[in-house]
């Protein structure tokens, strides 16, 4: 007896499993960390402050 092959449901299953993947994937991703400098930051803002005024 010969195999028969259900193409429209690999299909459909190999697009479930590629979401799945894709969630998953999204997941675990960890934003970049960037390391800020606080203090100039403040000075900046001083800076646009005092030229406004």
């Amino acid at each position: 007896m010969g195999v028969t092959r259900l193409k429209r449901k690999n299909r459909k299953d190999k697009a479930a499993a590629a979401v799945r993947r894709v969630t998953l994937k999204n997941q675990n991703f960890k934003p970049v960390l960037k390391n800020v400098d606080v203090e100039q930051v403040k000075e900046e803002f001083k800076a646009k402050a005092e030229k406004k005024a």
